[in-house]
């Protein structure tokens, strides 16, 4: 399978409703591609999907990664996991081409969790497992939401990231790889610190931010209550740090895709999505205006939820 370039990046066709995205950078829409996290399936995404179109979004799409294709990965590799989401982005870069809104911009592409390392993959200009790829033209940027990034070897999970997927993603395609025409948006949470000593939470907490990272030991590890969020930064990115939101869906509290969570990343995704769109055109302005100070602050007691606090204690 080979993405290359195609119409998705508006070199193709006349996209349908009026001219191609060039003429109208500052008001077409983004068509999305949303990977999902380790052991998620397209379901998990629904609420998410919808609030992303009412934020602006012209259309989202999910990639078909289910259950038990995380669950054979440890064995199979996330090839079959990459080959998806590459159909997946295709299909994406089609509905832009056809669409009156996105006039066949290049695709935004979010992924959480572990989907941040699968859109990574994608632009890869070597194949990967077999799989030949080299997306990058298709995507106008990447948005990765508590994606553990950097894993150490030489611990648990660590050890198996590295070996999959991460080691490759850090030898092929680095930090912002293909900036400044592909944009880049790192999204991570401080909701809860792990401590050794802590309660019965952070002490939780710790022990699944050392299965990804080592640190000193006893030293506190900040995350959003799964992957630490040393771990969720790439190096040359600009990165969103969060208060108050949770790794994923299951603690009940506001997590990446709650709509205090998106209302705080998507303005600067966007952001950073137009300011790539800009550069392919030689754009000497295209730099973009993401301000780290701007972030709105988002916290348990704003989002109106009952337990935790902004430090995750």
């Amino acid at each position: 399978m080979s993405l290359g370039a195609s119409g998705a990046s508006g070199a193709a066709g006349q996209p349908a409703g009026g001219g191609p995205w060039r003429d109208a950078i500052d008001e077409v829409a983004s068509t999305v591609l949303l990977i999902g996290g380790w052991i998620t399936s397209p379901p998990f995404y629904v609420r998410m999907r919808w609030r992303l179109l009412d934020r602006g979004a012209a259309a989202v799409v999910v990639a078909p990664v289910w259950l038990p294709d995380w669950l054979l990965a440890p064995w199979v590799g996330l090839g079959p996991i990459v080959a998806r989401s590459g159909r997946a982005l295709r299909r994406a870069g089609e509905i832009s081409l056809a669409s009156p809104l996105s006039r066949g911009a290049p695709v935004l592409v979010v992924g959480h969790s572990a989907g941040g390392v699968v859109a990574r993959l994608l632009t890869s200009p070597e194949p990967f497992e077999g799989r030949r790829l080299g997306g990058a033209t298709r995507m106008g940027a990447i948005v990765t939401l508590g994606t553990p990034h950097h894993v150490d070897a030489d611990v648990a999970i660590g050890r198996r990231l590295s070996e999959v997927a991460t080691d490759f993603a850090e030898r092929v395609v680095p930090g912002p790889a293909f900036a400044p025409t592909t944009g880049y948006l790192a999204v991570t949470s401080r909701y809860r610190i792990g401590r050794p000593d802590g309660d019965a939470r952070e002490r939780q907490a710790y022990r699944l931010y050392r299965r990804i990272v080592t640190e000193p030991g006893g030293t506190p590890i900040e995350g959003d209550g799964l992957v630490p969020r040393r771990s969720a930064s790439l190096a040359g990115v600009e990165t969103i740090i969060l208060d108050g939101i949770a790794h994923g869906q299951s603690t009940h509290h506001p997590w990446y895709g709650s709509p205090e969570a998106l209302d705080a990343w998507w303005p600067w995704a966007i952001e950073v999505w137009r300011a790539a769109l800009r550069a392919r055109l030689g754009d000497p302005a295209a730099r973009s205006r993401f301000d780290p100070e701007a972030v709105p602050p988002v916290s348990s007691e704003v989002a109106g939820w009952s337990s935790g606090s902004s430090s995750g204690s």
